[in-house]
């Protein structure tokens, strides 16, 4: 008895439609709206709405206290409750925006030793006053206007962009969960401000879901970009390279494009800082500018671990002491070692561990002011990964209690203490 020869399973071809059909119409415009609206629509929903409750909360304790009033412009004063978000860095970001770089950029020896920061614009990386400028001159917004639009339009992308990478671990749950965790974490209070850390953070998020997605192309763009906003950028480049060399050794892809995006993706902060070093006629300037003007420099982790043995027993003796501020810093710091443990429990993407790894230790190692460690610790987004994965199981109501509740508190914590308190 003989038997038919058994085919190997595969997808079923496609029909061939008869010689003369039409082919399928595109789909209609108002349905691709109607599929992005309930894709997208919750995300941005989730994401805005918890945003919204904690700067209201911010903007009643600023002006419940009033004590803006009393501060100079430059350093969060103003006629506004709402022009302390435009102080510090923000202030700087503006003069850059309205007037470039100092063309001089040299440094200025002043009373007190330090360089004085009239010469110091250079300290600020160029993309996000070059996006303010742009749309200040699109929309005629001054340079606060344009900043704010800058932050709060890239505070989405940002979302979006955790959401994508998020769901793609844990489901589309999860990722909404890691959303409403951008909105509330510690030091959350810079996405809505005129500071860089929302469109740093969107480019960082878009950059790893393209290496994930293996569009190396896009990544290594995006990372080019990344380069351009912060000097942090640097972990992003170092992930990607982590990623695109494993991909390549373990032949998951050609060599081309891997390497490419290898490549493309460090000439963004290479080049910044080889300009500033070339104006200033000192290849090291960048790092002297840091350090002479804003006292931020790589001291292998001296003021971190001063900071972390001097609030737990109450002494404030270290350099820049801001009580409050600092222990909220010291949480955070404390936290981010037990969730990266439980990120490499997940087994993600080395591009997400690498990063996540790098931009901590490198906060770490570097003497600033340790009260904003919770902004500049902000765009590890992947830490929301395994919190996000363990709260997905939560039902709706208790997830929006405990969101809501976070919500409101970030009000303070991620607000009125970062940027009134503090120096954020």
């Amino acid at each position: 008895m003989t038997t038919a020869p058994t085919s190997q399973a595969g997808p079923a071809p496609s029909p061939v439609p008869p010689p003369g059909t039409a082919p399928p119409a595109a789909p209609d415009p108002r349905e691709r709206l109607r599929r992005a609206a309930v894709r997208y629509g919750p995300v941005l929903a989730t994401y805005g709405v918890l945003k919204l409750v904690g700067f209201a909360v911010f903007m009643y304790l600023l002006d419940s206290a009033g004590d803006f009033r009393e501060k100079h412009p430059r350093f969060g004063g103003g006629a506004h409750t709402w022009d302390v978000l435009g102080s510090w860095d923000g202030w700087w970001y503006q003069q850059i925006a309205l007037h470039g770089y100092d063309p001089a950029l040299e440094p200025i020896p002043g009373a007190t030793g330090l360089i004085t920061l009239e010469g110091n614009s250079a300290a600020f990386f160029p993309l996000y006053p070059a996006l303010m400028r742009m749309v200040s001159e699109v929309t005629g917004l001054g340079p606060y206007g344009a900043g704010m639009t800058v932050s709060v339009v890239f505070s989405f992308v940002a979302a979006l962009g955790i959401h994508a990478v998020t769901a793609r671990l844990g489901g589309y749950r999860a990722g909404l969960v890691a959303v409403g965790l951008w909105a509330v974490w510690p030091g959350s209070g810079a996405e809505w401000a005129v500071y860089s850390e929302s469109v740093y953070t969107a480019l960082a998020a878009w950059a790893c879901y393209a290496v994930m997605t293996r569009h190396w192309l896009t990544a290594g763009v995006l990372t080019f970009t990344a380069g351009l906003a912060r000097p942090t950028a640097v972990t992003l480049v170092a992930a990607l390279a982590v990623a695109g060399l494993f991909a390549v050794w373990r032949r998951e892809e050609g060599i081309r494009r891997p390497l490419t995006a290898v490549a493309i993706a460090p000439l963004g902060v290479a080049g910044y800082l080889g300009w500033v070093g070339y104006r200033m006629g000192d290849w090291g300037g960048y790092n002297k500018l840091q350090d002479g003007a804003w006292a931020h420099k790589f001291d292998w982790g001296r003021h971190t671990l001063d900071v972390l043995t001097s609030v737990p027993v109450g002494h404030s003796d270290y350099l820049f002491a801001m009580p409050f501020e600092d222990i909220i810093g010291v949480g955070v710091v404390l936290l981010v070692p037990v969730l990266t443990v439980l990120l490499i429990r997940l087994r993600p993407p080395a591009v997400l561990v690498v990063y996540t790894v790098l931009s901590y230790l490198m906060v770490m190692a570097t003497q600033q002011y340790f009260g904003n460690v919770s902004r500049y610790l902000l765009p590890l987004f992947p830490l929301f990964v395994p919190l996000a994965l363990a709260m997905r199981r939560l039902k709706w109501p208790s997830l929006a209690a405990v969101l809501g509740t976070a919500a409101l508190a970030s009000g303070s914590y991620a607000g009125y203490v970062l940027f009134e308190l503090g120096v954020p």
